[in-house]
């Protein structure tokens, strides 16, 4: 471990795989820990290490998928705190292999900070145990919405479970939209329709391709046709590209759409949403970015932690991203625009409340960090009272 004059974290998530939503967690939580201590050093450990060197060329980068324990203990060893999140990284085969890295950690005398995560489904026994095994000797466990402290509890997870909000929440919007907007061919002087569409994946298995493909291609030629729109389908993954071009194929008004192909990091896409004039979307950090965008926004809610946001957040929340629910949610979007400007002003609150919350995350990591940077503390293996934080 390094000296006192400074403390060396680690942070392991789903980071290094090209999701917007993580790569934007793992921004916010690196600019606030620096903005408190600035004299903090990173080890990032990273499903994709060229990745996030390119993007974070001043913190270290460890690969850890598929390397052994002897590999990933010299890393570990150095470090202070290893932090655990953020991002929803505890769900059934997953939740193992992140919580095996952890519990090496704390095995080694590293203590865990859980950090704003997201968890479920949560039902393999497995997973469940290792939940039960680490996080019950982490320093903090915060989650970033009730359901997932609920998830956790079930789990069988008895000890306290602090709910903050997502991370990303603390980035904000900068003024390059326009230009990225224009690079990609999008049009001038139109109102534009973000849409965000997420291929079904481990968090959506239910999902009915064909019926929400459809789904969305209706909803989409309604706003062509009832805002005189632009569509712009923004993609937060790779694959979710594919869909998209699904979603636009089926539409009757294909050619009011564009579907963007560029990569672009999290403050890029940022930027592009502050530029629409509505959104309607499955992933949830598109949402998140719509809120802090201060963007009307319509969520469509595939899991758990998108239904949960949008209740937060005051956003209509209808349950289920299925065909037969198609009238209701044209109903909802045509009520969105008109009540936009009203919703706005209660939605800007809330994202601000939420935004307080997701600092708080950080504010006690911090708070945590002094104490393990005090002179001759080794690590303090236990949790931050509520009374310590900043």
């Amino acid at each position: 471990m390094d000296g006192a004059d400074g403390v060396t974290v680690g942070v392991l998530g789903s980071y290094g795989g090209r999701n917007v939503g993580d790569e934007a967690i793992l921004t916010a939580l690196l600019d606030q820990v620096r903005a408190g201590r600035p004299d903090t050093r990173f080890v990032v450990f990273s499903r994709n290490p060229a990745h996030t060197r390119s993007v974070h060329p001043d913190v270290e980068v460890v690969g850890w998928e598929g390397v052994c324990r002897e590999v990933v203990s010299g890393p570990l060893r150095r470090l202070n705190v290893l932090v655990l999140g953020g991002g929803g990284i505890l769900y059934d085969t997953e939740a193992r292999r992140y919580l095996r890295l952890a519990g090496t950690a704390q095995s080694l005398g590293v203590p865990v900070f859980t950090y704003a995560v997201g968890a479920g489904p949560l039902t393999d026994e497995t997973d469940c145990a290792y939940v039960r095994t680490v996080l019950s000797d982490a320093v903090e466990v915060t989650v970033r919405d009730e359901e997932s402290k609920l998830v956790l509890e079930e789990a069988g997870l008895v000890r306290p479970v602090r709910v903050t909000a997502d991370p990303a929440l603390l980035l904000e919007p900068g003024d390059r939209g326009r230009a990225l907007l224009r690079a990609e061919a999008v049009p001038r002087r139109r109102r534009l329709v973000g849409m965000s569409v997420r291929e079904p994946g481990h968090a959506a298995e239910h999902l009915d391709e064909e019926g929400y493909h459809q789904l969305l291609a209706s909803m989409g030629d309604f706003l062509v046709q009832r805002l005189d729109a632009h569509i712009v389908f923004i993609s937060m993954e790779r694959g979710d590209i594919r869909h998209a071009h699904a979603v636009a194929s089926r539409m009757a008004a294909a050619d009011h759409c564009t579907v963007l192909h560029r990569d672009h990091g999290p403050q890029e896409v940022l930027d592009i949403v502050a530029q629409l004039d509505l959104a309607v979307g499955m992933r949830l950090h598109f949402l998140v970015f719509a809120a802090l965008a201060g963007i009307p926004l319509l969520p469509l809610p595939y899991a758990g932690k998108v239904f949960d946001f949008a209740q937060r957040i005051g956003a209509p929340a209808l349950r289920g991203v299925v065909r037969e629910t198609s009238g209701l949610l044209l109903a909802e979007v045509d009520r969105l625009w008109d009540e936009r400007h009203a919703r706005a002003a209660d939605a800007a609150g809330r994202t601000a409340a939420m935004r307080l919350r997701a600092a708080g995350t950080g504010e006690r990591l911090l708070a945590y960090l002094d104490g393990a940077a005090a002179p001759g503390v080794r690590h303090a293996g236990t949790p931050v009272p509520a009374s310590t934080a900043r």
